[in-house]
């Protein structure tokens, strides 16, 4: 499975923005899900997951509240609403796929597929 993440942009702080994942070689059904994030000089870290049946959705605890993951079958996509955004929000998003079933963050690292990550830029 291929994946392709895109709708990254610059924003004020406090507006919203939705980034999206499509997939390509596999359904996204047949998928556990999650959104990554690299800030400059910092270590990847886990944003949002969600599992195969489209629940078993967990988020960090720095976006738990303001970020959405979310899923469409027929467009074969994934998409993390991000709404009342920070500055310390600025990142490369990844997105990573993985078949295997009950994945936790650490199942995406070992074992995932990753897209090439799409650039969000929150301005103070």
């Amino acid at each position: 499975v291929q994946l392709q993440a895109s709708g990254g942009g610059l924003v004020p702080a406090g507006d919203s923005l939705r980034i999206s994942c499509a997939l390509a070689g596999g359904r996204v059904s047949l998928y556990s899900m999650a959104w990554f994030r690299r800030a400059p000089g910092r270590e990847r870290e886990f944003v949002a997951r969600m599992g195969k049946s489209g629940g078993s959705i967990a988020y960090s605890d720095s976006t738990k509240g303001r970020f959405t993951i979310s899923r469409d079958n027929a467009k074969n996509s994934v998409y993390l609403q991000m709404n009342s955004l920070k500055p310390e929000d600025t990142a490369v998003y990844y997105c990573a796929a993985t078949s295997i079933a009950g994945a936790t963050e650490s199942t995406f690292e070992r074992f995932g597929r990753w897209g090439q990550g799409t650039q969000v830029t929150v301005s103070s």
